[in-house]
């Protein structure tokens, strides 16, 4: 549970803490964001953590030379497929235990099949975007045995768009004066953006 909270911690004033991990752990902060994107990819009962918004400020610091951006895209890019390798495999053979188990909101399971009978294999890309339908996507395609060589090819393209974009844009942004002076609307603005698709979802479902 040490873990989870100082992850919790970091997000709650993102740019400050993560500069004070850089600063203070030096090279041991690239494991460390390995991890948080590991975790929200690939551990199914762990579908909240803001890895857009990390991945956003990681690369704004970068932009002031704080990290290293290309380090950064190896690091995230491999944390994001092994993270939804192994949520996959975990759903093949240890989906229907977990249900069962009530370890996963029936709601979560719910809105992640009607994202995948919509946009059907998309949905692995797709679902890069959608916080909580992002982790729990991989464990879906697993747990319906979604061929592996189909999930494996749309889960490197996700991650690699995924990736490029929300570093991309912290890159090349994050050093503005506005974004930096407003940093936490900056990461309250990637937040919001990356749950409009489960607002706009809510609210069709609620008229329909």
């Amino acid at each position: 549970m040490e873990i989870i909270n100082l992850i919790l911690q970091l997000f709650i004033h993102l740019d400050k803490n993560l500069l004070y991990f850089v600063t203070t752990y030096g090279y041991l902060t690239y494991p460390f964001l390995f991890l948080i994107v590991f975790i929200e990819t690939g551990v199914v009962v762990f579908p909240l953590l803001p890895g857009d918004s990390l991945i956003f400020a990681s690369a704004a610091l970068a932009s002031k030379g704080a990290l290293n951006i290309y380090l950064l895209f190896i690091l995230f890019f491999s944390a994001a497929i092994i993270g939804d390798t192994v949520n996959y495999f975990v759903g093949k053979f240890s989906g229907v235990q977990l249900i069962q188990r009530n370890w996963i909101k029936q709601e979560y399971l719910e809105k992640t099949r009607r994202f995948f009978e919509k946009h059907g294999g998309k949905a692995i890309v797709l679902a890069r975007f959608v916080p909580i339908v992002r982790t729990i996507a991989p464990f879906i395609a697993g747990l319906g045995k979604m061929n592996y060589t189909n999930f494996i090819f749309y889960n490197i393209l996700g991650g690699f768009i995924w990736v490029s974009l929300f570093l991309g844009i912290g890159f090349f942004f994050g050093g503005i004066p506005f974004v930096e002076e407003n940093f936490s609307l900056s990461i309250m603005i990637i937040i919001f953006l990356s749950i409009t698709p489960l607002i706009y979802e809510y609210i069709k479902s609620r008229f329909n």
